[in-house]
């Protein structure tokens, strides 16, 4: 799934941008070295590092490659280095977190493995992060149908023609339009949603079970038809998100309430912050506590 295939993975509540190239994950070395240093300025200290490491810096241009990542301005080409190459890249970096960095390497790597074996499991993790996040039981059944209707139809996209993102972007916007009668930006908008957001993560119920319902349609479209070649992808993505569109419509009709909603569920991160936020207050609290005890074991009358 292009969710498991990149995006970003948290280290001790930093983030870490990651992309996965060539059967193996890649990770921004920025990133990286921002999790493991005191310091705001990567650059900087990534070049320090080199000049004080010379064999880092000979081989620095066969242990990191530019690849794209996808940010908050669109795709950028950024320097990368796969679990192999930040070994290497953290024996430089004098940080008390480098061994639990390392362990969490492995495990995301093996993670993965696991996940190719046995797609099963990445979806249960995806689960179990959508719990944490929140998310109610029967929202998350749904986006996992959701997911899978997707994987389908972008397995069936590539097999036929489809060959970038901005084409499959394209195609996803037919059926957005069909369906909702407004493309994915639009929507994003008119549910006040930032361009990082994942429209999906903040449909409601009737408008995930509308959009499986499109994206469905237009698989069973393209299979039927056996489609080749993006102006006919075009074709059956309008038709398919058109049987969602009239099915909204007739929802409309006879529950005489808008389908759509600008309901999102930003108010969960709200929460999540303010619970890391709290857990974060609380460590501190029990860090201070713990200075004041040993202060107050100093305060003995041998020294008065």
């Amino acid at each position: 799934m292009d969710k498991m295939n990149s995006g970003i993975v948290l280290f001790e509540q930093k983030t870490v941008r990651r992309t996965w190239y060539k059967n193996q994950w890649w990770f921004v070395v920025e990133d990286v070295v921002l999790a493991l240093i005191d310091s705001s300025d990567a650059k900087q200290y990534i070049q320090r590092m080199k000049q004080r490491d010379e064999e880092l810096l000979k081989g620095w241009v066969q242990i990191v490659h530019t690849l794209s990542i996808k940010t908050h301005g669109g795709s950028q080409k950024m320097n990368c280095a796969n679990t192999e190459g930040l070994f290497r890249i953290i024996q430089s970096i004098p940080s008390p977190k480098a061994e639990p960095f390392k362990l969490w390497l492995a495990k995301i790597g093996y993670e993965r493995t696991q996940e190719i074996q046995n797609p099963e499991l990445a979806m249960e993790r995806m689960k179990l992060l959508y719990e944490k996040k929140g998310y109610p039981k029967t929202w998350i059944n749904k986006r996992m149908r959701g997911i899978a209707v997707r994987q389908d139809l972008t397995s069936e996209w590539q097999a036929r023609g489809a060959q970038t993102q901005t084409d499959f972007a394209i195609l996803t916007n037919e059926i957005m339009t069909g369906a909702f009668g407004m493309g994915v930006k639009k929507y994003k908008d008119f549910k006040k949603l930032d361009k990082p957001h994942n429209l999906r993560d903040h449909m409601t119920d009737i408008e995930l079970i509308l959009t499986m319902l499109a994206e469905a349609t237009t698989t069973k479209l393209h299979q039927d038809r056996d489609t080749q070649g993006l102006p006919k992808l075009k074709r059956d993505a309008k038709n398919g998100g058109s049987v969602a569109g009239r099915t909204k419509k007739d929802i409309e009709k006879q529950t005489g309430k808008p389908a759509l909603t600008k309901e999102n569920y930003l108010h969960l991160e709200i929460v999540n912050r303010k619970k890391q936020l709290a857990k974060e207050s609380k460590l501190a609290e029990e860090s201070s506590l713990e200075v004041l005890r040993e202060f107050e074991a100093l305060d003995d009358p041998i020294f008065e």
